[in-house]
């Protein structure tokens, strides 16, 4: 499967995904266990001192690491549980959730995500970071 092929494949689950929508979440990676998720920074996103409210990192994180399993074993993965430290506010006009796999297993995926903020001029800023596991309910076929 091509990478493109992969990130159109990637693209189609998401969209399958109702609250996705309502963050305003893409998916602009999914390949070779990796996964990057972005969410536009917008009013309702934030909490009441003006930064990004930390369930939304949170559910990018979550998104992202599920998604760089889904990368590595085939899309049928579901979230195990994950935990995430915030280093700093999110503040910018975009959050990028970076996911990638540290170890792949037959029903078990560990993964681990960085959550960059990037400002208007283009400075990135990682304010949390997170690890997690994923179960394989559905293995990938064998070629």
């Amino acid at each position: 499967m091509s990478d493109d092929t992969g990130l159109a494949l990637g693209q189609k689950v998401l969209a399958a995904q109702p609250f996705n929508a309502l963050v305003g979440a893409r998916l602009t990676r999914f390949a070779d266990g990796r996964a990057t998720l972005e969410v536009d920074i917008r009013d309702e996103l934030r909490q009441q001192n003006g930064v990004l409210h930390g369930g939304v990192l949170s559910y990018a994180a979550d998104n992202a690491l599920t998604f760089a399993a889904g990368a590595a074993v085939g899309t049928g993965v579901m979230t195990a549980g994950f935990s995430i430290d915030y280093l700093r506010p999110g503040v910018g006009v975009l959050l990028r959730a970076d996911a990638e796999v540290v170890r792949a297993g037959r029903s078990r995926v560990v993964c681990r995500c960085d959550l960059v903020t990037v400002a208007a001029d283009g400075t990135e800023s990682l304010c949390a970071v997170a690890q997690g596991s994923v179960s394989v309910l559905e293995p990938r076929a064998r070629d």
